[in-house]
């Protein structure tokens, strides 16, 4: 389908759809990292530990063929020769081959990290398909695979031809030497050819490396409609999720406004701004906000104060620090003390007073919290 082209794909993959894929096996991999480590492995251990498998296997054989007249004659001194020269094999390469696990293990967590999984175990009987088979035969990636391996032979073989010619020479002379010493200098020209050609494959693995992680990432791609879907997924429907945010702010914004009756005080700018203040000496510290807005929700907090008497102050300067630098729920800064205790004042001598008090002159509100002053 057009929707599942690699032309509409052109989103990368999200952390979601990696992880996915790491879940059911789906990892990058390169096999000629792997290749370069066990090559060169083979080749620095065989170099460092070179007597040590020689001696080994020197007894191995002689242990193999040095036996006497009883034992031609027994039929089971066969059986027993065999089982000792194996042992005596495993236990002489056994730190070659633990040297090869270690660093294919870690050649391979190196580009795909680690990743534990069952399902790459399952039965995957659309493999057996033969068109898709075929489809893969002549797909970017055979041909990939192709100028990989074609690159592969032309560098090993190039640097393998280019050590013997070097050392030609040498190859000839053996023949004139003895036979112990023959066998060591031919097992060094050897063993450096085959270093200098496992070297030469860290070109190719240097390529590889990032052309898989590169091929991997771009195989995830996703289009806009699968992004879209996916953020549905996880964070539900666009519509939804602004229809709960919606009911929140109402929701929010009805407690506030029940929260004005049992307000002390309600600092307005007149018109712009209104704040609505609660003070109780015995539990708490200093003055909460229980309800502040601006235009319309001002209009309606100064309207459910008058219904149900609470005062109204006009200070300016007082409102417009509050509703800028305070928080519904929070109690005032320190600065804004003297201010609203000039509120609160003015308040408690409104209600003991049969003559309305005058409002003070000044707010003692410090110019870097009024936004106005400030500008």
């Amino acid at each position: 389908m057009a929707e599942d082209s690699d032309l509409e794909k052109t989103e990368p993959a999200s952390g979601r759809k990696v992880e996915q894929a790491r879940e059911q096996g789906n990892v990058p991999h390169s096999r000629e990292l792997a290749t370069f480590a066990i090559l060169m492995t083979s080749a620095l251990t065989i170099m460092l530990m070179g007597d040590h498998f020689y001696t080994g296997l020197r007894n191995m054989l002689l242990k193999v063929f040095s036996f006497d007249r009883e034992a031609v004659v027994d039929p089971s001194h066969m059986a027993r020769t065999l089982i000792g020269a194996t042992w005596d094999v495993m236990l002489t390469f056994a730190p070659l081959g633990l040297a090869l696990i270690v660093v294919a293990v870690a050649a391979n967590l190196l580009v795909s990290g680690w990743n534990f999984t069952t399902q790459a175990l399952e039965p995957k009987f659309d493999r057996l398909d033969p068109i898709q088979g075929i489809a893969r035969m002549f797909s970017w990636q055979s041909i990939i695979e192709l100028l990989k391996a074609v690159l592969k032979s032309a560098v090993i073989g190039g640097v393998a031809g280019w050590m013997l010619w070097n050392q030609r020479d040498d190859l000839v002379n053996l023949a004139a030497e003895p036979l112990n010493t023959g066998i060591g200098h031919f097992g060094w020209i050897t063993l450096m050819t085959f270093l200098a050609a496992a070297g030469a494959f860290a070109l190719i693995a240097i390529i590889d490396v990032p052309l898989q992680l590169w091929q991997y990432y771009y195989k995830l791609r996703m289009s806009k409609q699968e992004v879209i879907e996916e953020n549905k997924q996880t964070q539900g429907d666009p519509m939804i999720r602004g229809r709960i945010r919606r009911m929140q702010r109402e929701m929010a914004r009805r407690r506030m406004m029940a929260a004005v009756p049992k307000a002390e005080v309600v600092v307005t700018n007149p018109m712009h701004f209104a704040v609505a203040l609660k003070y109780d000496d015995k539990r708490m510290s200093a003055p909460q906000v229980v309800a502040k807005g601006s235009q319309l929700v001002a209009a309606r907090i100064k309207e459910i104060a008058r219904e149900n008497g609470v005062p109204i102050v006009e200070a300016p300067p007082l409102a417009r620090a509050l509703h800028r630098h305070v928080e519904i729920g929070d109690t005032i800064p320190g600065t804004l003390f003297t201010a609203v205790a000039q509120v609160l004042a003015y308040v408690y001598q409104l209600k003991q007073a049969k003559i309305a008090p005058s409002l003070p002159d000044d707010w003692q509100v410090p110019a870097g919290m009024d936004p106005e002053a400030r500008a």
